[in-house]
């Protein structure tokens, strides 16, 4: 089997192109950027999803695509830039595979996409997006729905991840281990918000394991998430184990965590740049419960390998042996269309 992968130099990307390399399936990754060194791919296409001719470049011999390439960060993208590339990208990706006759693709969602929409928030629930990136998502799950209803063999595995972590990753999980390890780390109210997560290892197995069933409809949707669910108190109690150290009991109301948190809002709104503190973390960890459910995947037969405690676990020791000397480096896409010159 050949996939082509948008989005393979990306953190979940490059652990797909991993699981593919030791299945003995082939690899060409689609991306704006080079894979990280190691990353296994047998071609590399520079371009962007949203240019066809790209698209037309990278499919040739293809049997399916895992399609991750996306506009998802929370900061420096305009909204018009969150449709130009997870809507009307999806679409010209759709219609190359068209060209190219591949009929098979799995579409990296969102939760987000629930916005509103009062819980529990399992898949049969209609989408409420609050934002630009969960209003383009649900766009772009609609064009594959359009597509697959077209029949001719097309189907479409969507997957909707919670918050994603694992080695690799610098969000928001490597911002908790770092301010943990560094010992100025403090709770911000009591912390009993549930934040569901996904674990990088664990959603790619539930990926292949679901594309590989032949008995699934041809359009199927899934949410992602471990489970139990934990408090984000509990998930920072959990980063303390793995660091063998004693939780702080200092505690910031939560009023003088966002007080404090003021000026570096500002220095994001004037430089756009990544600032690890801001009223929008404190917010996602200490704030908002994110949780969802996630019994349909469970109910195929799928078992994580990895606990969620483990995960953090696995984290925590990369970060320890390397993840703390490097620098993240945030990739967005432009606002406008890089058109393809070659390979």
């Amino acid at each position: 089997m050949k996939y082509c992968v948008t989005g393979g130099s990306g953190f979940i990307g490059s652990f797909c192109c991993e699981a593919l390399r030791a299945r003995g399936d082939g690899i060409v990754i689609l991306d704006l950027i080079d894979p990280p060194a190691g990353t296994p791919h047998d071609r590399f296409v520079r371009g962007d999803i949203r240019d066809a001719a790209a698209c037309r470049s990278a499919l040739p011999g293809c049997d399916r695509v895992l399609h991750l390439a996306a506009a998802h960060h929370d900061f420096g993208i305009t909204e018009d830039t969150y449709y130009s590339v997870n809507e009307r990208g999806t679409q010209v990706l759709l219609d190359a595979m068209d060209e190219a006759g591949v009929r098979d693709i799995c579409f990296y969602s969102t939760v987000a996409l629930y916005g509103t929409a009062p819980p529990p928030l399992h898949e049969g629930v209609e989408g409420r997006p609050n934002s630009p990136y969960g209003g383009s998502k649900l766009a772009g799950e609609k064009i594959c729905r359009s597509w697959t209803e077209r029949g001719g063999g097309r189907r479409c595995l969507v997957i909707r991840p919670t918050v994603t972590f694992g080695p690799r990753n610098f969000a928001n999980m490597y911002s908790l281990i770092r301010q943990v390890h560094s010992g100025k780390f403090a709770f911000v109210g009591p912390g009993t918000n549930i934040k569901s997560l996904s674990y990088v290892e664990n959603i790619v197995d539930a990926t292949f394991f679901l594309m590989d069933r032949s008995d699934l409809p041809a359009f199927d949707v899934y949410n992602y998430v471990e489970k139990p669910d934990l408090t984000s108190r509990q998930i920072a109690e959990v980063v303390y184990r793995c660091l063998e150290r004693t939780p702080t009991r200092l505690t910031i109301p939560k009023w003088l965590a966002f007080l404090a948190a003021m000026p570096f809002d500002i220095a994001i709104a004037l430089t756009g740049k990544n600032i690890p503190v801001s009223s929008a973390r404190i917010r996602k960890l200490f704030t908002d419960e994110t949780k969802f459910e996630a019994d349909r995947v469970r109910e195929r037969g799928f078992t994580p390998r990895v606990p969620l405690d483990e995960g953090i676990r696995r984290m925590v020791a990369w970060y320890l042996q390397e993840g703390r000397t490097q620098r993240a480096e945030w990739h967005q896409p432009p606002a406008e269309v890089i058109r393809f010159d070659g390979e």
